[in-house]
């Protein structure tokens, strides 16, 4: 019997209407629209608007759509893993109410917060409940409603979140196709320069806390640079080794939309020219776990059975790591 393999069979995304451009946070904060896109490659981002409306709502809109372009009902769905920086509650997990809003009354469900790499850690964690023959149908979605935790006024962050959400449905493969190689890291010494000050365990939310907005995400933005720059293209030039692929052999590189200048130095690392990299900071910004999945869904109808891509990512943590996948299918 062939090795069983997971596959990625279906992907599908989803953004909300709201488009916030540079020329809106010009009126918002003190930058300006040749700032913006020169330092992030960045010119409109979507924000989630609405009362009570949050994560789950994006990621569920995703699920749906996917479930309908495969043809198949939530209630066959076995596992569904969410990756989320911004849950919808502490607990219960976000998973479990997207599993509740789109009726896959069959699976269980939990979350993977591992900040921007979070979608790469989900899909090889599983990757593995398919290669033991567990299950057949994992749906693994990515989403974040960074707006929700996002000072308005801290012009070095405001400018590079946007909220969105992208759903991968991975099914069992024997003919050598799907997730063939994974490189996964952590440094957890990072968490000093990413991070929410307050909220969690260690710094409840108080009067205080709120006065002094430490609720947003806080970044110290050129050493995360610094080091998202050395390691998302040396984990990415290491899974191309480990299976001995060129830069001929690579169609695609699908990274993390953080930075545009980090993107560059990783396709640059691993010898790609720009025509390979998949891009769509320039519209969405950094939708955290969402970017990777969304790239997935705009470049579908470009990707064709037996593609070498590498899913390529760097978070807080820090977090970091690349995905060797082949693509099962050709898009119909």
């Amino acid at each position: 019997m062939n090795k069983i393999t997971a596959a990625i069979t279906c992907v599908q995304g989803y953004v909300p209407d709201y488009i916030l451009t540079n020329k809106e946070l010009e009126t918002m904060v003190d930058t300006t629209d040749e700032w913006i896109l020169s330092r992030t490659g960045i010119n409109e981002r979507r924000i989630l608007k609405g009362e009570g409306k949050g994560t789950s709502d994006m990621a569920a809109e995703a699920v749906m759509a996917l479930c309908a372009k495969r043809g198949i009902s939530p209630d066959e769905i076995e596992l569904l893993i969410c990756a989320t920086a911004t849950p919808d509650m502490m607990f219960p997990a976000t998973a479990n109410v997207i599993c509740d809003k789109v009726g896959a009354k069959n699976a269980f469900s939990y979350d993977i917060m591992a900040a921007c790499s979070g979608f790469l850690y989900s899909i090889v964690t599983a990757s593995k409940f398919i290669e033991t023959g567990q299950y057949k149908k994992v749906v693994v979605v990515g989403a974040d409603k960074m707006s929700s935790i996002i000072d308005y006024t801290d012009r070095a962050t405001c400018v590079i979140f946007g909220d969105g959400a992208g759903a991968v449905l991975l099914e069992p493969n024997t003919d050598g196709l799907g997730i063939m190689d994974s490189v996964l890291k952590s440094d957890g010494s990072g968490r000093h320069f990413l991070h929410q000050k307050a909220g969690g365990s260690a710094k409840p939310a108080s009067h205080q806390t709120v006065d002094a907005r430490e609720h947003y995400v806080y970044q110290e933005g050129q050493t995360v640079f610094k080091f998202a720059v050395v390691n998302m293209a040396e984990v990415s030039a290491e899974v191309m080794e480990r299976n001995h692929l060129t830069a001929d052999d690579i169609a695609w590189l699908v990274p993390h939309q953080a930075n545009k200048r980090i993107i560059d130095a990783t396709a640059k690392r691993m010898g790609l020219s720009s025509e390979k990299v998949m891009l769509n900071i320039q519209k969405f910004g950094n939708t955290t776990n969402g970017t990777i999945p969304l790239c997935l869904w705009e470049w579908e109808n470009k990707l064709h059975k037996g593609d070498n891509l590498i899913l390529s990512a760097f978070g807080g943590g820090f977090t970091w790591g690349a995905v060797y996948i082949k693509w099962a299918y050709d898009t119909k």
